[in-house]
């Protein structure tokens, strides 16, 4: 499993036919790419490692606050293109993610840990596998990467 963390000062998602919008300030936007072979411990992990996560300023200029520290807010956008491969040939192959039935209920774990975290009015989602449009106001730009199974 893996995040893509954007430090954001606002983001949003949009979803047409479920006439659907989702917003947040400052905080992360983290898209989630769960593969095949994930589980509900790598699911926590991240939602935990995301949680902790200092990188936002303090006083000194210094990444050194974490998300509560600022009251920030989280959106959770599903993302099974992380694990596109695109190594052969010009079109990705996407085997490596997991199917919906293993990424749906890892998904939720993941949403659900950080609402215990923060608090549920400070965790906005996506649809899972919706055509969504993504607004996402980088800040920084402060974009960080994270894999449930590189935990050392």
């Amino acid at each position: 499993m893996k995040v893509i963390i954007q430090r954001v000062s606002e983001g949003s998602v949009y979803i047409a036919k479920e006439n659907y919008n989702a917003g947040i300030g400052k905080g992360y936007v983290i898209l989630l790419g769960i593969k095949t072979g994930d589980t509900l411990e790598d699911a926590l992990f991240l939602a935990e490692k995301c949680y902790n996560l200092r990188v936002f300023e303090d006083a000194n200029d210094k990444m050194n606050l974490s998300l509560s520290d600022i009251s920030g807010e989280v959106l959770i956008i599903s993302q099974f293109t992380l694990y596109g491969d695109a190594q052969k040939g010009n079109r990705p192959s996407f085997s490596g993610a997991a199917r919906p039935e293993l990424a749906v209920p890892l998904y939720e774990a993941f949403i659900d840990r950080m609402k215990k975290l923060l608090g549920e009015e400070k965790v906005k989602t996506g649809i899972f596998g919706a055509m969504m449009q993504v607004k996402i106001f980088n800040d920084g730009p402060v974009t960080i990467e994270i894999r449930s199974k590189e935990k050392t």
